[in-house]
């Protein structure tokens, strides 16, 4: 039994630790900078925002990170997700590949978002927080943190990207249903939301402008923080839990992946599986093939700079090195909103440069077809921005059949798309369209990255 499965307890095959890669790097992460000072910030600049727990979760080196029992004992509502082999898939591929999925789309909320909205919550609650602000693109993040509001009595407040706001009613009710208010961003609530509306009242939004609107009512009320869904560090080490029970699994199965697909957007879901494994192999064990999936509408990891840049449009965070397309680019509406971030996740981001993982990048459509194919075959219709890496994940098999080898791909399908529908009419009505950014516009978002000197 591998080292990292010892995280695993009892029955309930629930990790008793999330993992850390940051134990594991080669190369330490660069580190976050104040945006005033250029120096690397310390606890007390970023505690107007998070609890001291997160804050040091965020910076930790340590390999393990106790799960508190009381998140554990909410996560056994859905936890352990299932593992499947895509048997029907395959067959339809008729490729000589074995293909896994790790299902995510069982929680509550229909996504892998609860595992860090649950903890974000929880150290919230311990803190002596009442209220959260908070950010969401697709709704997923919204929805799995209105969730874990309603679990710890917490007032949840979401800012929505307006374009998604409008595609996507029914996670918005989802959110309010379990006891969140949610605002179209960018709103008139903030002064950083009036300011985009001032120059462009009807701005379709994007995560950036979202966030700024969050981190501003957390930094002007004592009882409110923020909490973020994707890109920090925290973030990715709550969702090791995917990854850790999918090394059991994969071991119960008597296999082990020589591919592993995840989408990328800001790099939870993906980091959530794939940093496992990547320990394991820093660690002296199997290597495996990473490859990541990012639309080509909001490309970071394939198009986007590595440079120091804001987390947000509005500047108010913290200056992070990540694959960025700039804080001022915003994303044209596709429907995979939840990967219309212009940035990546800092270790993400790094793990690219190290040359540890790869990066392709495709258009809507054919990320539709796939996800059409695998709900054919295998009875899952899965979220848009699990599409692309059920696209990812079928380009591999179809390689493996025109090489003629047998490869064992596993991929995160990380949420359901039951509150996507009309994305799928809009498919079957030939109404999607492959959305392109502008050039002009990526240029000059790039060129007005903060200067940051070595």
């Amino acid at each position: 039994m591998s080292d990292t499965i010892k995280y695993l307890l009892d029955e309930s095959r629930i990790p008793k630790a999330w993992y850390n890669i940051q134990a594991d790097l080669p190369q330490p992460l660069p580190p976050v900078l104040h945006p005033g000072t250029g120096k690397p910030i310390g606890p007390d600049d970023l505690a107007p925002l998070f609890p001291m727990a997160l804050i040091q979760q965020e910076v930790t080196t340590e390999r393990e990170v106790e799960i508190p029992e009381p998140v554990r004992e909410i996560y056994k509502q859905w936890r352990p997700t299932p593992l499947f082999r895509a048997r029907r898939l395959e067959k339809a591929l008729d490729t000589p590949a074995k293909i896994y999925y790790k299902y995510e789309g069982v929680s509550p909320a229909g996504s892998h978002k609860p595992n860090t909205a649950i903890p974000q919550a929880f150290y919230n609650k311990e803190a002596g927080i009442k209220r959260i602000s908070t950010e969401t693109g697709a709704g997923q993040w919204g929805s799995s943190l209105a969730l874990a509001g309603a679990f710890f009595g917490l007032e949840i407040k979401v800012f929505m990207v307006r374009v998604s706001y409008n595609q996507k009613p029914y996670r918005r009710a989802l959110m309010e249903s379990y006891g969140a208010t949610c605002t179209p961003s960018p709103s008139d609530e903030t002064e950083s939301g009036r300011a985009i509306l001032a120059k462009d009242p009807n701005h379709p939004g994007s995560l950036g402008i979202a966030i700024s609107e969050a981190v501003e009512v957390a930094a002007k009320n004592a009882d409110t923080n923020y909490a973020l869904g994707s890109v920090l560090n925290h973030v990715l080490l709550h969702q090791t839990v995917v990854g850790l029970e999918a090394m059991a699994q994969m071991e119960m199965a008597g296999d082990y992946p020589d591919v592993i697909v995840g989408c990328t957007g800001g790099g939870s879901n993906f980091a959530g599986l794939t940093f496992p494994f990547l320990g394991e192999q820093l660690r002296g064990g199997k290597k495996v093939r990473v490859v990541a999936v990012e639309p080509a509408a909001c490309p970071s990891l394939t198009r986007g700079k590595y440079a120091y840049d804001f987390g947000d449009t509005a500047h108010l965070t913290p200056l992070v090195k990540m694959h960025t397309l700039g804080s001022a680019f915003t994303p044209p509406g596709f429907h995979a909103g939840g990967l219309r971030y212009h940035g990546m996740a800092p270790l993400v981001s790094h793990l690219k440069e190290l040359g540890l993982i790869e990066a392709v990048a495709y258009h809507q459509k054919t990320c539709f077809a796939a996800g059409v194919q695998l709900a054919r075959s295998e009875g899952i219709l899965a979220a848009p921005e699990a599409n692309h890496a059920i696209r990812g994940a079928i380009d591999e098999a179809l390689k493996c059949k025109e090489e003629g080898v047998s490869r064992t791909i596993l991929f995160n399908l990380c949420g359901h798309g039951h509150f996507d529908m009309q994305a799928y009419i809009d498919y079957f009505a030939d109404k999607l369209v492959d959305q392109h950014y502008d050039e002009q516009e990526l240029a000059m978002a790039l060129a007005g990255l903060p200067s940051v000197s070595a």
